[in-house]
């Protein structure tokens, strides 16, 4: 039977994902803590300027967004103290009744790949998160461990599918009509088959600057039934108008993702507000 909540009893991410998306709207903020933003922000870059600066992005968006994603390299190039503020700023999104979304991209086989899933997805684990972005280039069955525990934990994951970034091309199109982003695409809708009803756990991250892409290579994002993580909203040059354009059908599953374009509005918490609140606006304007 299609699972409504997980083996743990919790509702599932995806249905948790789809009330907060109606019920804030699409956006995503990214808290990327870039050297360079944390310089504009008066901050220096060690632990104590990402602790402040991720839980001051946490408490301006944090009633605003669906969901937020902290970019893991971002922590991990402070070592163990940094990846510390990544554990506190997850409890505090918890504690603040926002989703999150740890950009981890992992990847790997068998019990390593068990162990990235423990790390992300287990309950009790100091990182865990509500999803976890990975990568299937060694398989998309190679992402078993974290597809089953997150079925299991009521939490989600969203696999890379087809990515804005110039090489992403030369591996993700590859094939034609029957590409690596078509199967990745169809792994993910046959994942979802085990959720009953709305928005499925197994997301696919496909980026908001593909522009003709689903189309010359015939990805029926709608029939995933998952969530779509669109990074590239902004600063990278991709506009609302752009996100209906590309994904058509499928835009209700668009989880619009903002970044710079909002963090360079900081350190003021009311810039911050309302640059979110801009992004959201457009987002959420027919």
């Amino acid at each position: 039977m299609p699972e409504q909540v997980s083996a743990a009893g919790r509702e599932s991410f995806g249905s948790r994902l789809g009330a907060a998306m109606a019920a804030r709207g699409p956006l995503c903020v990214g808290i990327d803590p870039h050297p360079a933003l944390m310089k504009g922000w008066g901050l220096d870059d060690d632990a104590a300027g990402l602790r402040r600066f991720s839980l001051t992005v946490l408490e301006a968006v944090a009633s605003l967004a669906a969901a937020v994603k902290p970019q893991v390299a971002l922590y991990e190039r402070h070592g163990s103290a940094g990846m510390a503020v990544l554990e506190e700023l997850l409890a505090a999104a918890r504690d603040e009744s926002v989703l999150t979304i740890a950009d981890a991209k992992r990847g790997d086989i068998g019990s390593t790949m068990a162990a990235y899933a423990d790390a992300w997805l287990r309950d009790g684990s100091p990182l865990a998160a509500d999803s976890v972005t990975l990568s299937p280039y060694l398989g998309f069955e190679s992402l078993r461990p974290a597809l089953d525990l997150a079925a299991e934990t009521g939490r989600g994951v969203f696999v890379l599918a087809l990515t804005s970034n110039p090489e992403g091309a030369s591996v993700q199109h590859v094939g034609g009509a029957d590409s690596v982003a078509r199967r990745i695409t169809e792994a993910a809708a046959a994942e979802n088959a085990r959720y009953q009803g709305g928005l499925g756990s197994v997301g696919l991250v496909v980026g908001a600057t593909v522009g003709s892409a689903l189309t010359e290579l015939d990805l029926d994002l709608a029939a995933v039934r998952g969530p779509i993580l669109a990074p590239g909203l902004g600063a990278q040059g991709a506009t609302p108008e752009d996100l209906r354009a590309t994904f058509g059908a499928a835009y209700r599953y668009v989880l619009g993702t903002s970044s710079r374009d909002i963090l360079s509005a900081g350190p003021d918490l009311h810039g911050l507000r309302e640059a979110a609140l801009r992004t959201l606006g457009g987002l959420r304007a027919e």
